[in-house]
């Protein structure tokens, strides 16, 4: 795999890190800031409206710009706002701060999985987005426990500031590593051009829908575990850890089969993922159990996201079709709100620590009766002729050899 694939990864790896340490390190922050906890909690909202606005924003803005260049420019503005978090004087500059980091965000993921296709063969593309988005799966495991960690032992402030670093490494892995020839310049028009496919909107329905699934109970896995299954609130964290290392494998995984099964590869997923799902709130009370089933539901999820990426990108039958990719982790987005907001709803009611597993359950059979609409829809599309799909796939061809050498 080219080493522009490192520089992706490192950057994914430290926007993630950015994102989930706060969590973390919510005390340390307040007491710092001499604000409340509950106004730290703000900064994660603060951060999840950076990502919406600046995911469509600055990738329509990029469209003009070379996919190297865009992401140089994106990793910049995730170095500024790190860096005015690390010095931040009072909690609005931090809030500021954590808005223009969020900024770079969807971006960044949605440029940088165009750009990762084209720098291996086609048959290869799935796989090369794994390995960008597995940067983002361990910073759960490696990097949000040190920022933690840093935080209390001692300043908060020295954890942004090591994510600016990270930045800093990231841009000179892409002046250094990334080919210029991995996208050319489009316009606006030929982006916008994509969602007038229906498969587009297919896929992006299937990430919405079945990415909840994950977020209903992945929101209260806390509870969960410690509620339904009796764990220690010690046992929590090493429990999330491995979590974090089987979502890893997961991905790695599930970019090969992508490559491979296409999205009978996200099919699957979900299906198993209701079971898993199913198998886990029937045995829930049971610790070892409990614990088993969530980190196999952990893999099996995050095996489908790399390969939905990859297939919006190609549904989208553009040149560029960076707006279309950014669009899916807008879709993530909604599928995070989606599915923490239906759990909540069901815990509200009464229903119990249960309730959240079986509205992911369900959401996975949702997904699943999409995936199987969008397999039909691809289907169909490959069944019929479309003069601009052949140039696409001679130019991304092209594209891919020449990077190659």
């Amino acid at each position: 795999m080219p080493r522009a694939l490192l520089a992706l990864s490192i950057g994914a790896f430290g926007i993630g890190t950015t994102e989930f340490v706060v969590m973390g390190m919510l005390p340390q922050i307040a007491d710092g800031l001499d604000v409340s906890v509950s106004a730290v909690g703000l900064l994660i909202s603060a951060y999840a409206v950076g990502v919406v606005v600046g995911a469509p924003t600055l990738t329509a803005l990029g469209v003009r710009f070379t996919p190297k260049q865009t992401l140089v420019a994106l990793m910049a503005v995730f170095v500024v706002g790190n860096v005015l978090s690390a010095l931040a004087p009072s909690y609005g500059t931090l809030v500021v701060a954590r808005v223009i980091t969020a900024l770079a965000h969807g971006s960044f993921f949605g440029v940088g999985a165009v750009a990762a296709r084209r720098l291996v063969p086609r048959e290869k593309a799935t796989q090369a987005i794994s390995l960008m988005f597995a940067g983002l799966t361990v910073a759960n495991v490696v990097g949000v426990p040190l920022g933690t960690f840093v935080a209390q032992q001692a300043s908060w402030r020295l954890v942004p500031a090591g994510c600016a670093v990270i930045g800093l490494v990231t841009i000179a892995g892409l002046l250094a590593w990334m080919p210029a020839l991995t996208g050319e310049a489009t316009d606006l028009r030929s982006e916008l051009r994509a969602f007038r496919r229906r498969q587009v909107w297919m896929v992006l329905g299937v990430t919405m829908i079945g990415f909840a699934a994950l977020f209903a109970v992945y929101s209260y896995v806390a509870p969960i575990l410690t509620e339904l299954g009796g764990l220690p609130e010690a046992w929590v964290t090493p429990v999330l850890a491995v979590f974090g290392i089987g979502t890893t494998i997961g991905m790695l995984a599930g970019g090969r089969f992508g490559d491979r099964f296409g999205l009978r590869a996200v099919l699957a997923s979900l299906v198993v993922s209701a079971l898993l799902l199913a198998a886990f709130a029937l045995t829930a009370r049971t610790p070892v159990a409990a614990v088993v089933l969530l980190v196999l539901f952990g893999a099996v999820s995050f095996a489908a996201g790399p390969v939905v990426q990859n297939k919006v990108i190609e549904a989208a039958r553009v040149r560029g079709g960076s707006l279309v990719s950014a669009a899916n982790q807008g879709a993530f987005n909604v599928a995070n709100a989606l599915g923490a907001a239906l759990g909540a709803a069901v815990l509200s009611a009464g229903q119990g620590y249960t309730a959240p597993i079986w509205v992911g359950a369900a959401l996975a059979l949702a997904g699943t009766v999409l995936c199987l609409v969008a397999v039909r829809t691809e289907r169909a599309d490959a069944r019929t002729p479309d003069p601009v799909v052949a140039d696409v796939d001679a130019w991304e061809g092209a594209t891919a050899c020449v990077t190659a050498r």
